[in-house]
């Protein structure tokens, strides 16, 4: 058994201790840089999950391997981040400008899965194609041999400490304070120049040689992080949201997020027709003014301007990112975030619906399509959990009687759409009243809607506009709008489709046959199109477990003794627990990233008070440990999500952080007693990271068999570690 000596006091270890810290910090900080700054520059890199946060655990896990060799892989961490960074603007730039590539993403035409943003990647048949899957192996490999270097000097400062649980706290402990260094990073919407100014410049100071190619290197990734955090220097102004990228053109209040375009801000008094739909179907159905609103994803205030200008008078815009609302408050020409009936609340909108008590008139889903994953951690999207079955109910109990839903977006393909309509009937009673621009008569599952943004509107109870509505369509009339330039004044009315104009609305119908799954809070994958892993990702599990193996066995001392497995499915297991609290506390407290970041902190506190009990207590035996892990992780599985969404507020916290947490405790007993006892904890910590990237290819599961049931596979790890922990004492020699 582990015990502190006297060497700890030594000038030496106190140093190593130091050092330790600071390379935890940096590798934490710059993992959590690599991926928001990777993500936003080169947007597809987001289609295949964790690949940037597996890249930096691979490359961590083969320098803590290394730790003991005798050459110095530091030496190439910046080099290659700069040669990482070039690559990475060079296809932003080609994309930009066509430049002769072409970035083929297999299955766009009917896809199994929405990847948003395709439709904007070049295709010139004359271009260089470069499959996805290719580009996405590049930067796998770059990104991990950038992080092997830090894995080397974190590998070493391990061994240069006797005490091995102490060590491990400092590790953890350095961790936290990246965690909250780039939560302030985020909440003040700092740039790319402060993160990796940083997390290159602490690097290198820890470093015993410095060469110029590493000097220059760090200037040159610096440089790089200047220019994509201040934009190019033409017209667009660039701002750093804690979600985006974001690039604003007055000229043309012009949005774009991740180089995407996402919104534009535009004078809806006059040209904001799409805006005025439920207002004006409203208006024909002979229904009085919505006086109360809601609008989830308010963005930069169209449809807020709209309210506004047909008598809202209260008008709650809730919007996630604080850049986009504000930009919206400078800029929107007909100013409605200035306007007193507008209260403004950044926050999730599911995490809203939950805890408001007040009821509306009209809430409206205002084009809620996220151009980014929720964390690096699963596939969850900023708005997944507006489009569950669950979530529609949400709305239904915070309509008033007769009030009215709206949702509108390009939807993309028509089993979304038919989804969506199968989850409004089910929580409504009956199906919405479905519009599409330009007009078709009908939307099949089949059918590309790339080109067509799509309406759907229902009613709570009894509501005169959509019942009327009902009754005028069935009867083959349309709805006839006109705007008087003069003043502004609108007359509706609706007429028999033969004398209609062509540009009159009509109905479209929604065929939903074939359509056999919803999303629900546990499998909320809306723009997944069956219940399995996709082809791409499949491709793209593939090529990380090929590339980690080669990388694995390329650096691997010759003589590294027999692989440490139990710590290696520790390490898988603990990534799908990380991935099912991120999740969970999405759900109960809203997917934005001030929850991310008191996730990621509560569960890295948690692994200490783990380690602060094997240091106290002293366990001598692992398996109560596991006994109470698997009883605690058989707690998440068993007890519906839905189950702490009834609770009481208070009472949801404390219970639901008391399930998704308590589990890491106890692994983190676990980990602390296995790690106490190794003689190389180099090696121990290598092979623990390595499992942390069999845990996250395992994320994919989830897209078949929902966040919940993903649990299992948890449990499934931890009882291989467990069996390969018995064998491991049942080998030592008594």
């Amino acid at each position: 058994m582990e015990s502190p000596t006297s060497s700890e006091s030594t000038p030496a270890t106190r140093r190593a201790y130091v050092e330790l810290f600071l390379i935890s910090f940096v590798a934490l900080f710059l993992e959590l840089a690599c991926i928001r700054w990777f993500g936003a520059t080169v947007a597809f890199l987001t289609f295949f999950t964790n690949l940037v946060l597996m890249a930096c655990f691979l490359g961590l896990s083969v320098g803590l391997i290394t730790a003991s060799s005798a050459r110095d892989y530091a030496r190439i961490t910046l080099p290659v981040g700069l040669v990482a960074a070039l690559l990475a603007q060079w296809i932003l730039k080609a994309h930009q400008t066509g430049g002769g590539v072409m970035v083929e993403v297999g299955g766009r035409g009917s896809p199994q899965q929405i990847y948003f943003g395709t439709e904007y990647l070049a295709r010139d048949p004359f271009a260089w194609v470069i499959p996805i899957e290719v580009l996405a192996g590049v930067f796998f490999v770059l990104i991990a041999l950038m992080f092997v270097g830090i894995g080397q000097v974190m590998g070493r400062r391990f061994n240069a400490i006797p005490h091995r649980v102490a060590a491990y706290s400092t590790d953890i402990a350095g961790s936290l304070v990246g965690i909250a260094g780039f939560a302030l990073a985020s909440r003040y919407e700092t740039t790319p120049l402060l993160w990796f100014a940083v997390a290159t410049g602490a690097f290198i100071a820890l470093l015993r040689t410095r060469s110029m190619l590493q000097i220059g290197s760090l200037i040159g990734l610096v440089y790089l992080a200047a220019i994509s955090a201040f934009g190019p220097g033409n017209d667009a102004r660039t701002f750093w949201s804690p979600y985006y990228k974001v690039e604003y053109s007055a000229d043309a209040r012009l949005i774009e997020t991740n180089n995407i375009g996402h919104q534009q801000m535009i004078d809806v008094e006059a040209t904001g027709r799409a805006y005025w739909l439920p207002h004006l179907l409203n208006r024909a159905g002979g229904g009085e003014a919505f006086k109360d609103v809601l609008i989830i994803g308010a963005g930069s205030g169209n449809d807020v301007a709209s309210a506004l200008q047909f008598g809202a008078e209260r008008v709650d815009a809730v919007e996630i990112d604080p850049t986009l609302q504000r930009l919206g408050r400078q800029h929107h020409p007909n100013r409605p975030y200035q306007d007193p009936r507008v209260t403004v609340h950044l926050t999730d909108g599911r995490g809203f619906l939950r805890t408001t008590d007040k009821q509306y008139d009209l809430i409206i889903y205002a084009l809620v399509d996220s151009l980014v994953l929720h964390s690096g951690y699963s596939s969850l999207r900023l708005e997944s959990f507006l489009f569950t079955d669950q979530a529609m109910r949400d709305i239904q109990a915070r309509l008033k009687p007769g009030g009215v839903f709206a949702a509108y977006n390009y939807y993309r393909q028509g089993w979304v759409v038919g989804r969506i309509d199968l989850m409004i009937d089910d929580a409504f009673g009956e199906p919405p009243v479905v519009f599409s621009l330009p007009p078709q008569d009908e939307i099949r599952p089949d059918a590309s809607q790339s080109n067509h943004i799509t309406f759907l509107m229902a009613g709570n109870g009894p509501t005169p506009a959509i019942e009327q509505a009902r009754d005028r369509f069935a009867d083959q009339e349309v709805l006839v709008t006109s705007l008087d330039p003069d003043d502004r004044t609108h007359d509706v009315s609706f007429a028999p489709r033969p004398e209609a104009p062509n540009d009159a609305l009509r109905p479209a119908r929604v065929l939903t046959e074939g359509i056999s799954r919803v999303p629900t809070d546990s499998w909320p994958f809306l723009y997944l199109k069956d219940p399995v892993i996709p082809d791409l990702n499949l491709r793209g599990m593939a090529i990380v477990g090929v590339l980690s193996l080669i990388l694995l066995l390329a650096f691997s001392p010759r003589r590294r003794g027999r692989p440490d497995v139990q710590m290696f499915f520790l390490g898988a297991g603990f990534m799908l627990l990380e991935t099912k609290g991120v999740v969970h506390m999405a759900l109960l407290f809203g997917s934005t990233w001030a929850v991310n970041s008191i996730v990621f902190g509560a569960i890295l506190v948690m692994i200490l008070l783990g380690n602060l009990f094997v240091i106290r207590v002293k366990p001598t035996r692992q398996w109560p440990a596991y006994v109470a892990l698997v009883l605690a992780l058989l707690a998440n599985v068993l007890v519906p999500l839905e189950t702490y969404l009834a609770l009481p507020e208070v009472l949801r916290v404390l219970v639901s952080c008391t399930v998704v947490f308590l589990p890491v405790f106890f692994a983190g007993i676990i980990f602390a007693t296995a790690f106490r006892d190794r003689p190389r904890p180099d090696l121990a910590l290598g092979a623990n990271v390595a499992g942390v990237v069999v845990g996250g290819l395992s994320e994919n599961l989830s897209l078949a068999l929902g966040f919940n049931n993903l649990i299992w596979v948890a449990v499934a790890f931890y009882l291989l570690s467990a069996l390969f922990a018995r064998m491991r004492l049942s080998a030592i020699p008594s």
